[in-house]
């Protein structure tokens, strides 16, 4: 079993006032999730495939605004930490541009723990 310290885990971080549907928050976090895949294939093959092999842990949490959305983005940059925020193109619910889900890892358990640790989960 691998350590907790050790575990590689992806958040992503959603927006709670854009009060997506629930099919809609799942496409935008598909989105977070595929580029920071595709991030950390460039980035860091060797740790992906080893995130990918261990079961590519996800956990889905909420921020109440876009300010904290992009305290989450810059936080977790600055840590060096592969992530991407989604930025919707505004065919369906919301206009395009509105920035709505921050995908962070796959990284380090305890890494994405201090950015991401207290955030409410999604339900």
């Amino acid at each position: 079993m691998v350590p907790p310290t050790d575990e590689l885990t992806m958040v992503l971080v959603t927006r709670q006032d854009l009060q997506l549907s629930k099919g809609k928050l799942a496409a935008q976090c598909a989105h977070a999730s595929a580029e920071c895949v595709l991030s950390a294939k460039r980035s860091n093959p060797r740790s992906l495939d080893r995130y990918l092999r261990r079961g590519a842990r996800k956990i889905v949490c909420k921020v109440p605004d876009l300010v904290s959305l992009k305290e989450a983005h810059s936080r977790a940059k600055k840590a060096g930490l592969v992530c991407h925020l989604v930025t919707d193109a505004g065919h369906t619910e919301i206009p395009p541009g509105t920035e709505t889900v921050v995908g962070i890892g796959p990284g380090p358990r305890d890494q994405i723990d201090k950015i991401t640790g207290q955030l409410s989960l999604v339900n």
